[in-house]
């Protein structure tokens, strides 16, 4: 089994910054893509950002150029939000793409809310 722990929601003005947290830990073999999702109200969840285990990353569209991901050695991945909008509001979640001694699998967060509002 794999454990996400997600931090760092909160709060914030239009404009402002947060950074997202998630430790991945338990029974894990190799970790193969990290990445963040989000859901608003109502909305269906969307993609956010990848980072494999090269370090390569990706975005959407909605957020290049305003949000950066990355990742430590020790399996945890980060989401710095900058320039902040309301249309990020939303619940953000992590999603790593991971084996253990017996599968691999899709694993999720248990999601982190972010409100953006004056």
């Amino acid at each position: 089994q794999v454990q996400l722990v997600e931090s760092g929601g909160g709060s914030v003005q239009p404009g402002g910054s947060l950074t997202l947290s998630c430790a991945a830990s338990g029974n894990i073999f190799r970790i193969y893509f990290m990445d963040w999702y989000r859901q608003a109200p109502g909305k269906q969840r969307e993609f956010v950002a990848r980072i494999n285990s090269a370090g390569t990353t990706n975005y959407a569209d909605s957020v290049k150029g305003r949000f950066t991901i990355s990742r430590d050695n020790k399996n945890t991945v980060y989401l710095q939000m900058n320039s902040l909008k309301p249309e990020d509001t939303a619940v953000y979640y992590c999603n790593v793409d991971a084996s253990t001694a017996l599968m691999r699998r899709d694993w999720w967060g248990q999601g982190t809310q972010v409100i953006v509002s004056s």
